[in-house]
């Protein structure tokens, strides 16, 4: 059964000046999603900067967000890593912390074979009660799901229900979409193949631009599932350029120089990221 239907935001930590986590501004982007349509929160993705937080962090994070939401729309954790035994102990907390669904990528770093994949996510899953979004994304974990290995897990494991798809292969995604037709449900990972991966039996998106532009990401995919798919299409193609804006440098920078400029947070992010090239994030404010 899918976590949702939709545009899922990948959103954003904003930190104070000082680097700690900004809960003012955390309450009024997580409100901000829920009245502008979003489908779904994910928190602790890539886009939130985990890597630079302490699990202690995370979890807090994840815990303000579960109350602050207060189940109007799910709310997905992301808990993966590249020790197994630790993202089980991280997908307990954060069940119990009441969220609705889990997002685990690959592992990075020291990475695995197909075997091992197949191995780390079925004895995550075996460990938890919550559905499993895997998630695809090669350019930042070195490491591929192949659509063989996503769709044997979909299969064999019955809360391994979804994946992310952010491989950028748009051939692999349609060899995955054949092959695991009612087994698996797609979301695309990357906003610029919202309406290509849809048209492939997508359900949905977990989007980064969905940060800006809730509503916006919302109706896109809604309007082409329920069928109007010139109107879809139309506002993929007008949102492609601050799409691909987002992401001239390594996500979240973009995305937080723009989101300070609506005055959502403060630009703040932690090492190794920094702030934007002024001349690029002066083009880029220039398409908000």
């Amino acid at each position: 059964m899918a976590v949702f239907k939709g545009a899922g935001v990948a959103l954003i930590t904003p930190f104070c000046q000082d680097e700690t986590v900004d809960y003012h501004a955390l309450e009024g982007m997580l409100n901000r999603q829920v009245e502008g349509g979003t489908d779904a929160v994910i928190v602790c993705g890539t886009t939130g900067e985990p890597s630079t937080m302490t699990m202690e962090e995370k979890l807090s994070v994840i815990d303000f967000a579960v109350k602050t939401v207060n189940h109007r729309i799910p709310v997905i954790a992301g808990t993966g890593g590249n020790c197994t035994r630790d993202v089980i102990a991280m997908s307990k907390k954060a069940q119990d912390l009441g969220v609705e669904g889990l997002l685990v990528v690959t592992p990075y770093y020291n990475k695995t074979t197909q075997k091992g994949l197949y191995e780390h996510y079925r004895t995550v899953a075996g460990e938890v009660d919550l559905p499993i979004i895997l998630y695809n994304v090669p350019s930042r974990t070195g490491l591929n799901i192949l659509p063989q290995t996503a769709v044997r897990l979909a299969e064999d494991v019955e809360n391994i229900v979804a994946i992310k798809e952010a491989s950028g292969d748009i051939s692999q995604i349609a060899q995955l979409a054949q092959l695991g037709r009612g087994v698996i449900d797609i979301y695309s990972g990357n906003d610029d193949q919202i309406i290509p991966i849809l048209s492939l039996g997508g359900i949905g998106v977990i989007s980064v631009i969905s940060n800006l532009l809730p509503q916006a990401v919302h109706d896109m995919v809604m309007e082409y599932l329920e069928g109007d798919r010139k109107k879809a299409l139309d506002l993929q193609l007008q949102y492609l350029p601050l799409m691909k804006a987002l992401f001239w440098e390594v996500s979240p920078i973009p995305t937080k120089a723009a989101l300070r400029a609506m005055g959502l947070c403060e630009n703040v992010l932690r090492l190794p990221l920094t702030t934007m090239d002024p001349e690029k994030e002066r083009k880029l404010l220039e398409l908000l």
